[in-house]
């Protein structure tokens, strides 16, 4: 009998949960911009990251009225430095989850927004490869905010700002005396299209 009573359950979370994707709209966006390290990108012992670039490709879930979940990868360009002496190109891979809250209802042509999540970053130094799982794997909080701009019904331009906080790479087993975090910003602007 006490299982009878909470049959209603089922069906009533089947329809809010159908409810809820009938409402979402769907963005993928491309975007582009630069990557500033602070503190000079300082690792440790003589050895610093340089600024450089990057591209993100991103998923959106807007599935209330001014609530969204983003989805996505990040790229990063930037030079690996001993003492100022440039010692080759370097990657960082970003995979990300964020939620986003926006200040104006899904449909608006504006819609500023602020935004917060986790991440993980993958180091790859110079000569390395992620694709046979090299590099320095880190996990982090990344927050900032943005505008999107709707320009037809299906696409829209964006500018986006966010900070990265992450532990330093390349410490532990990977020999460098390293400690601290690295703050990382990212400046960039962007592409999309809506379902």
């Amino acid at each position: 009998m006490r299982y009878m009573s909470r049959l209603w359950v089922a069906p009533l979370l089947l329809t809010v949960m159908t409810a809820g994707a009938n409402a979402q709209v769907f963005e993928g966006s491309i975007n582009g911009g630069v990557s500033k390290l602070s503190n000079n990108g300082q690792l440790a012992s003589g050895f610093s990251l340089d600024d450089g670039w990057n591209f993100a490709f991103r998923i959106t879930l807007n599935s209330w009225t001014y609530f969204g979940h983003e989805f996505g990868y990040g790229y990063n360009r930037t030079t690996l430095l001993l003492q100022g002496t440039d010692q080759g190109g370097m990657a960082i891979h970003q995979g990300f989850y964020n939620m986003l809250v926006y200040a104006t209802p899904e449909g608006s042509r504006f819609r500023p927004f602020a935004t917060g999540g986790g991440h993980f970053s993958n180091f790859v130094p110079p000569g390395a490869s992620a694709q046979y799982g090299q590099g320095s794997n880190k996990f982090g909080v990344n927050y900032g905010g943005g505008l999107k701009v709707r320009v037809s019904d299906k696409f829209l331009v964006r500018a986006d700002y966010r900070q990265y906080l992450t532990g330093k790479p390349f410490g532990g087993s990977q020999g460098l005396p390293v400690s601290g975090s690295l703050r990382q910003n990212v400046i960039s602007v962007g592409v999309g299209f809506i379902l």
